[in-house]
């Protein structure tokens, strides 16, 4: 929401730049951790005493790597063709990408150690002080630039950092810096596997609004930017549930009858909430734009259409995103990396090839058939390599109900023509849809409310 309004006070070609120089600092900033961070909190929470042991050298190799990253990332970004205060501007945006990998990194010292509600504190301390320094500001009449939006990103960030190691000094004291290379070696090899996915995850990800505003222009990254801000907050779902099917699915490894039974129940926890998401995003998808009073209608059309083309991208991940949950957790995670690495190969040829054209729309477009290949890569891996079958029936299911809400909201729509009752009705309509297809069924709910 704060985005948004951020993004309507400077305009949608300086927040695009932005964008752009954000997603480079991303997609490089693997070079800052190296899986660093992952390790680290699975090493101190299986074995306290790592903290005092190895982060005499994991320390002083984090500070050596976030420097390789600040400037290896702004050498790409000379290369990319960034000069002057666009390269200034790259330099803050990557200031705050190693702060907030450096706070992750030290987070993880908190987790180890099971202080999750400090922790819990500190993993939204940054976004509260930018958020409150950016509305105080804008109720005040100040008027907001790009680089005073930058700057309270880039102090905000700072100022959790610093709270965070201070904090960290008090509780467990100043960690020496004491580096072996002999260890440094043996934290490298078992952490770079993790430093892999990060990278072919992210540039999948990124590497999208960053072309955009190479090959095309800045404003048609800030329309693909402000639709794709929709998307990061849907997947947050996604990215909350599956990790507890990763953990459920790893414990069972031996166990295929088990593994079968929570793919056909997590199946549904997984996709259910999102089909009544995507469906009113492309039924509706206007109304979450109502942010944007300086945009013309034209702008408002393009960004309403690449965002229900990157909606169809996230129906396609509410149906099988939970079979890379399953891959990864019983250590298939090589050809799944090497099954995304083709994907962000494709993304990025598509993009050399549409993106000149066509912009925005295209880089949604891209994106969209990107997850088509790497969704239909992960049930060819799931039957040749798990021995868990694949619920089609479920599927097939779950798809009639998702077609069934959208023809009852597109005679809704016709109908009402008001979108807050449209919704509220196509939300009733939708639990009698999914007791219909019978993704819900009474018996369950009983047992369910028999456990309680």
């Amino acid at each position: 929401m704060v985005e948004n309004l951020v993004q309507n006070q400077v305009g949608h070609a300086e927040y695009g730049l932005f964008a752009a120089l954000l997603n480079l600092a991303l997609i490089t900033s693997v070079l800052a951790d190296l899986g660093l961070a992952q390790h680290t909190t699975k090493r101190i929470a299986s074995a306290p005493e790592y903290l005092a042991e190895y982060f005499p050298t994991v320390l002083p190799l984090k500070v050596a790597l976030s420097g390789l990253f600040l400037g290896g990332t702004l050498l790409v970004g000379w290369l990319l063709g960034y000069r002057g205060h666009t390269l200034v501007l790259l330099g803050l945006a990557t200031g705050i990408v190693l702060l907030t990998q450096f706070t992750a990194f030290l987070r993880g010292a908190l987790q180890g150690y099971q202080r999750f509600n400090i922790d819990a504190v500190l993993s939204v301390l940054d976004k509260a002080t930018a958020i409150l320094l950016l509305l105080g500001g804008l109720s005040l009449g100040v008027a907001l630039t790009l680089d005073g939006y930058v700057i309270v990103r880039a102090g905000a960030t700072l100022l959790t950092f610093v709270t965070l190691y201070a904090l960290l000094t008090r509780l467990y004291g100043r960690v020496p810096y004491r580096p072996r290379w002999s260890q440094a070696r043996t934290v490298l090899r078992e952490s770079l596997p993790l430093a892999a996915i990060a990278l072919v995850y992210g540039l999948n990800e990124r590497v999208d609004g960053l072309m955009l505003e190479r090959l095309v222009s800045a404003r048609e990254a800030g329309y693909y930017a402000g639709a794709y801000r929709w998307v990061d907050a849907v997947m947050m779902y996604l990215w909350t549930v599956l990790p507890l099917f990763f953990a459920k699915f790893a414990h069972a490894t031996a166990r295929r009858d088990e593994q079968q039974t929570l793919l056909w129940f997590g199946q549904r926890i997984v996709t259910v909430p999102l089909l009544l998401v995507c469906a009113f995003v492309l039924f509706r998808g206007e109304v979450l734009f109502w942010q944007f009073t300086r945009s013309t209608p034209a702008e408002l059309v393009r960004m309403t259409w690449c965002l229900k083309l990157l909606f169809l991208n996230v129906l396609v991940h509410a149906f099988f995103a939970i079979y890379s949950t399953l891959l990864t957790s019983t250590g298939q995670e090589q050809p799944v990396s090497w099954l995304v690495a083709g994907s962000t190969l494709l993304n990025i040829s598509l993009n050399l090839l549409l993106l000149p054209r066509y912009g925005a729309l295209a880089a949604a477009a891209d994106t969209l058939l990107c997850a088509l290949f790497v969704s239909g890569g992960y049930l060819w891996l799931v039957t040749r390599r798990t021995g868990v079958a694949v619920p089609w029936a479920t599927l097939a299911r779950l798809l009639l109900a998702f077609g069934l809400l959208c023809a009852a909201w597109w005679g809704l729509r016709w109908w009402l023509n008001t979108w807050w009752l449209e919704a509220g009705l196509a939300s009733g309509l939708f639990v009698g849809i999914l007791f219909l297809t019978g993704n819900v069924r009474v018996a369950e709910l009983r047992q369910l409310l028999q456990r309680k």
